[in-house]
């Protein structure tokens, strides 16, 4: 399928062309998600060599997302460019309080902007749409103070008709899972280490090798009292359209749980949904949290 050729007409897709031609140069913030997958693909159809796309890469970003994103930059035809960012190495960051991700993203906008300055162009976009909005998303605080813009919601689209556009235009990942960044498995106040990012991020790459699309292993600490060794608990969030097949598999996942250090490996019965660790907090929880270092 070729990702290259003009964008089909459709009213939401030409809203949001308008929006990238007007800006006349990007730097996409790009993970591969569907969200920035999309945008990069329009802003490379709209402005081609005056766009490029930036993964940042960090302990926090799996092999295998990293290894994906570049795959389909390279089927959407941008330039791409592998940046490293070191978030893990701020204190604010790895403490992993409830504004975790205004630092992370914070580290990504401050290398985006050197980026876009390094390469002469006009503007840092991301792949926030109209639906991230509505949950506890710190990160877009940092957007916001970072001066980075958000295309698909100035026009207007949702998860479901970034979805629908992507499909419009070819692109693979239209039905991708939503994903994140590796700390989010870790509950506030659970410290971030590149330990347990590595083991959070490895036993995903095994559920999915075993054919589950959508997997999230929550990471949670057991045990580690007074004379006791620290151990941890995998609470796996499979979609439900695949819980059985992952109860079919329960022996493989708990055998890759063990293999990786895992005490303990469970179905969450509740299924997969994003940021599951947020139903904890209400607004006073929002405030520091004991960390588990």
């Amino acid at each position: 399928m070729n990702l290259a050729e003009a964008l089909p007409a459709d009213p939401a897709l030409d809203r949001l062309a308008g929006i990238v031609r007007d800006m006349g140069s990007v730097l996409v913030c790009y993970s591969g998600g569907v969200d920035s997958a999309f945008v990069l693909a329009v802003a490379h159809r709209v402005l081609g060599d005056k766009c490029i796309g930036m993964t940042a890469v960090s302990p926090s970003l799996a092999d295998f997302e990293r290894e994906d994103a570049i795959t389909l930059a390279k089927q959407i035809g941008a330039r791409h460019e592998l940046v490293e960012s070191n978030e893990i190495e701020d204190e604010d960051y790895a403490k992993n309080h409830v504004d975790r991700c205004f630092h992370c993203k914070s580290e990504l906008y401050r290398v985006s902007d050197a980026k876009q300055r390094e390469w002469g162009l006009a503007h840092s976009v991301n792949g926030t749409n109209l639906d991230d909005l509505g949950d506890y998303r710190p990160g877009l605080e940092a957007a916001k103070k970072a001066g980075a813009r958000s295309p698909l919601v100035e026009a207007g689209l949702d998860k479901a008709e970034v979805r629908r556009l992507a499909q419009l235009l070819g692109l693979p990942v239209w039905d991708k899972p939503a994903a994140a960044c590796l700390s989010s498995r870790l509950p506030y106040g659970t410290r971030v280490t590149r330990e347990r990012l590595t083991q959070i991020g490895s036993l995903e790459a095994a559920i999915h090798s075993l054919g589950i699309r959508q997997a999230r292993v929550r990471w949670h600490a057991v045990g580690g009292g007074e004379g006791t060794k620290e151990s941890a608990m995998a609470r796996v969030e499979i979609g439900k359209a695949e819980m059985d097949r992952a109860f079919e598999s329960r022996d493989a996942i708990v055998e890759a749980g063990k293999r990786l250090g895992f005490a303990y490996v469970t179905l969450d019965l509740a299924g997969y949904r994003t940021g599951s660790h947020n139903e904890l907090l209400d607004g006073a929880s929002r405030r520091s949290l004991p960390v588990v270092s």
